[in-house]
């Protein structure tokens, strides 16, 4: 296992994508690139995209999501989107550019193939 958003954790992810096949995503997510910035200590980036999870920003992403290390991890552990909108509600999350294509992540369901790789990815993750 490896520590959430550590060099080790992005290797471990970049792996995984690399074993995995095409993801059957749905429209709404298979052109879209956001980068997302972790508030913690020192920051942390990645970005989505093709369904996937990335290390580092991309230059051509439509939006940035800026979060805190705390609510990200309730998100993903709890896998409750409340708490997602509360921090929202509370400038726990921040977003710059295009929120309409945030907002298409709501109604976006994640392909079988998407949900597995995030168990994967779940699964040699240490928060």
């Amino acid at each position: 296992m490896a520590q959430f958003l550590s060099q080790a954790w992005f290797d471990v992810v970049s792996q995984l994508n690399a074993q995995t096949g095409e993801l059957n995503l749905p429209p709404t997510l298979q052109t879209l690139i956001i980068n997302i910035t972790i508030e913690q200590d020192t920051s942390a980036l990645l970005h989505l995209q093709d369904g996937k999870i990335h290390q580092g920003h991309a230059d051509h992403a439509v939006s940035t999501i800026r979060i805190d290390q705390q609510t990200l991890k309730d998100i993903i552990q709890t896998g409750d989107t409340n708490i997602a909108i509360e921090a929202f509600m509370m400038g726990k999350i921040r977003i710059d550019g295009d929120m309409s294509a945030i907002m298409s992540l709501q109604s976006a369901k994640p392909s079988p193939e998407q949900k597995a790789l995030f168990k994967e990815i779940l699964s040699h993750t240490e928060f």
